[in-house]
């Protein structure tokens, strides 16, 4: 199956070099350009996009308002959106998580991790590095919150059982399926079983907002270096 990619960024010459990229390879295609989020969203649905590669800072409806637009859509459920940024500590990274995005890459990055980034949105895991997980996400989810937990987030968590718990715990820090499976002592299709099990029930569209449900409920505390 093709993976239908949409480029959202307010500058021409970095969409077309992003297209040149995608489109030389055999499973994707870019089926859509757009300079501002407003239209990101607008192409979304009429190009029947898979993945958004969103820049955050655009004129207008910038990446986040659009990334939340996008995610609140229920007709545009399966779409994941990747949040393009050049800076990977800002708060704004965070900020489009929630808002749920699938992710985020540095505009940096090597061509080769941009179409790894691509199909690992489009098989719905989580671009969250266990680096990124227990720092980035760890430090910014915490900041303003106080020893106060989301009371919606921690009600949810009520519906899990003692094993889908213990999964989502290793999911927010940064672990992989075949990595849970090592850890608990099981096979990497039980742990993708309760993993599919505890989205469904926390109403996630992927493992990153299993990792922001996480922290946001209290559920896993962010470490003090």
């Amino acid at each position: 199956m093709t993976i239908r990619v949409l480029l959202a960024d307010d500058q021409a010459l970095l969409r077309s070099a992003f297209r040149v990229l995608v489109d030389s390879e055999p499973d994707m295609e870019v089926v859509g350009e757009a300079s501002d989020g407003a239209e990101a969203v607008r192409l979304t649905r009429q190009e029947r996009a898979d993945v958004v590669l969103m820049d955050i800072r655009m004129p207008g409806t910038d990446g986040l308002a659009a990334t939340r637009m996008i995610s609140e859509d229920a007709s545009l459920s399966h779409v994941r959106v990747v949040i393009l940024t050049t800076f990977e500590v800002d708060d704004y990274v965070v900020q489009s998580l929630r808002a749920g995005a699938s992710g985020f890459l540095g505009k940096g990055s090597e061509p080769d991790e941009l179409l790894s980034a691509i199909r690992v949105a489009a098989g719905g895991e989580a671009l969250l590095s266990p680096a990124a997980t227990k720092g980035l996400i760890a430090r910014f989810l915490a900041q303003g919150d106080g020893d106060d937990n989301d009371p919606v987030s921690s009600e949810r968590l009520a519906a899990l059982t003692v094993r889908e718990r213990e999964v989502l715990v290793q999911v927010a820090g940064g672990h992989s399926n075949d990595e849970i499976a090592e850890r608990l002592e099981v096979s990497p299709l039980t742990v993708k079983t309760h993993v599919n099990r505890a989205m469904a029930k926390l109403g996630a569209r992927d493992r990153a907002q299993l990792v922001v449900i996480a922290y946001e409920s209290g559920l896993v505390r962010p470490r003090v270096e």
